[in-house]
């Protein structure tokens, strides 16, 4: 789910990130996601806390790690959704803008 380095992530793709990596272990200590999640420590920190706020991971305190919380598996399942959805509508959107092209093409001398 890591984009390719050089494209944009938005905030609900590093928050997806985040999950997936703290998800995928089990649970995952600071260090594991922000090399898992490819993101700089400065980074990191805000977002982290973003999705403990907003209760999509928990810290235990006797462990310290992260673990992904219920409400956290369902924004994975809903970004899921979310992502193909965003990605069939981006593809749509290039072929509208090809065949637009196209017709202001034949619109020129």
């Amino acid at each position: 789910m890591v984009s390719v380095l050089g494209s944009y992530r938005s905030k609900l793709d590093i928050i997806a990130d985040i999950l997936t990596v703290v998800k995928g272990n089990g649970s995952a200590k600071k260090t594991q996601i922000m090399y898992g999640a490819n993101l700089s420590y400065t980074v990191l920190s805000k977002y982290l806390a973003e999705v403990l706020n907003a209760c999509l991971i928990k810290f235990e305190s006797s462990k310290r790690h992260y673990v992904i919380t219920e409400k956290g598996k369902k924004f994975l399942q809903h970004y899921r959704e979310y992502s193909k959805r965003n990605k069939h509508v981006e593809r749509q959107l290039e072929t509208v803008n090809a065949k637009r092209k196209v017709l202001e093409e034949l619109c020129t001398a």
